[in-house]
């Protein structure tokens, strides 16, 4: 029995306290955000180590895991035609509102573009990588004739653990999941069990069938901000993948197909998201790309049957959580796809609920997903994207097609395990610490490219 000391004397069983649970997992997970994730966090660090100095700005320096390095090497900025970790470090301090969190570049303008160049060429900004590893790492320092502020972030992208002001405290977080410092993870670490990994596939099932569907009506919010990037990602002059995918469907965001009406919401807002159009996504496990293919896929499966919105909110409530399945075994930031493979997984088992699936054809989709797409490797957040989200849905739609039809790839077969939690397991280990080598070959091939 559950004591809930929000509401004085009510007890919740087993079965409620695994509701609340699970509903406020999703609730916690589900952000908004502006850009690619991981240059929003970078922002968000230097501008929130910004507001506790004084004076000019003499030198910026943010040190970052493999994973975030990577995956905002090249990728697009909010409000700017720049790309990359230096340049989003340069905005955070020259035009970053910390009180916006992901969304810290919001209010950028084109003269803080110019002033964040003039500090890039006077050689103020400066980017380290801290380690190879998957947990997300950011130190960011700002340096003034006055004053000296480093702020550090941990495990998730706006996680701040320590302030430190002049070397002195500011603030300071216990911080129990993971020891928080620069290391490299070749050897993999021991974590603490993530709450998500206390249940299975069938419990999972269960909850989104039975919970009350008042307590999902917050996902409908993903939709609203989905859509609009969707819609800028159509009408901007900057995106190429987006009048086409629409020209292959008929001309019409919405056909009567459904897999090439899921392409065209889906990618195209996720080739919004990776150029820096100026509007959010409602991202998932940190990351704006695996919240777009969690739900749009579905939004298109919803419009194109004339579904019911309850339908839709349930399995959006399934993808998202067996998103967060595999992605908490691979790592936040890794060297493998998250948004093709844990994301398209999740909505892969989500079509299977929309058409009236079993829970055994659920599990034969998590192993025909596994079995086929599982290894694509991240190379950051950049218009590569687009192609791996079209990938991506791709081989959710077949792969639920042949599910359902009895055709599926046997559990002796590669990485799939006896359960579906094992398969999903196995998928996550194959980023981390699978993967972690290629991580490292990766962004090596990055800073030769700098040369």
């Amino acid at each position: 029995m559950f004591f809930s000391p929000h509401e004085p004397y009510i007890y919740l069983t087993g079965r409620e306290a695994t509701m609340k649970t699970l509903t406020q997992l999703i609730k916690d997970d589900m952000k908004p955000a502006l850009g690619v994730t991981e240059p929003g966090a970078i922002a968000f660090a230097v501008a929130k180590a910004r507001t506790y100095t004084k004076g000019g700005i003499e030198s910026v320096n943010v040190s970052m895991n493999s994973g975030m390095y990577k995956n905002a090497f090249t990728c697009g900025i909010p409000n700017s035609n720049e790309v990359g970790n230096v340049f989003a470090a340069a905005l955070g301090v020259v035009a970053g509102n910390s009180d916006k969190g992901l969304e810290a570049l919001g209010e950028v303008t084109s003269e803080d573009n110019i002033k964040a160049r003039k500090i890039i060429d006077e050689g103020k900004v400066t980017i380290e990588l801290s380690g190879i590893t998957s947990d997300i790492f950011i130190e960011a320092t700002v340096k003034t004739a006055i004053d000296t502020c480093v702020v550090t972030i941990c495990d998730s992208h706006t996680n701040i653990t320590k302030i430190l002001l002049n070397d002195k405290a500011e603030f300071e977080k216990e911080y129990k999941k993971k020891e928080c410092k620069k290391k490299d993870s070749a050897k993999g670490e021991d974590t603490k069990e993530h709450e998500i990994h206390k249940y299975t596939l069938s419990d999972l099932y269960d909850y989104i069938r039975t919970v009350d569907i008042s307590e999902l009506e917050f996902i409908r919010e993903a939709y609203s901000v989905n859509m609009k990037l969707f819609d800028e990602g159509l009408s901007s002059e900057r995106t190429t993948f987006a009048p086409y995918l629409m020209k292959m469907n008929n001309g019409e965001i919405f056909s009567k197909d459904e897999l090439k009406t899921a392409q065209l919401l889906c990618n195209a807002a996720i080739e919004a998201r990776v150029i820096g159009l100026d509007k959010a996504a409602m991202s998932i496990t940190g990351s704006g790309a695996h919240g777009i293919i969690a739900t749009m896929p579905l939004y298109a499966v919803y419009k194109v049957n004339n579904m019911s919105e309850e339908k839709l909110l349930r399995a959006t409530a399934l993808s998202y959580l067996i998103t967060m399945y595999i992605k908490e075994y691979s790592g936040r930031l890794s060297a493998f796809c998250g948004c093709a493979i844990a994301a398209g997984t999740g909505m892969a088992c989500a079509l299977i609920y929309m058409k009236d699936g079993t829970l055994e054809q659920m599990g034969h989709t998590i192993n025909n997903m596994a079995s086929s797409i599982t290894g694509m490797i991240c190379d950051g957040g950049n218009q590569g994207c687009t192609m791996k989200g079209i990938v991506a849905v791709d081989a959710a739609f077949k792969s639920v097609e042949f599910a359902m039809n009895d055709a599926y790839i046997f559990d002796i077969h590669g990485i799939n395990g006896k359960t579906p939690e094992l398969t999903m397991k196995q998928m996550g280990l194959i980023a981390s610490p699978g993967m972690v080598g290629t991580e490292k070959t990766i962004v090596d091939i990055f800073k030769s490219k700098l040369k």
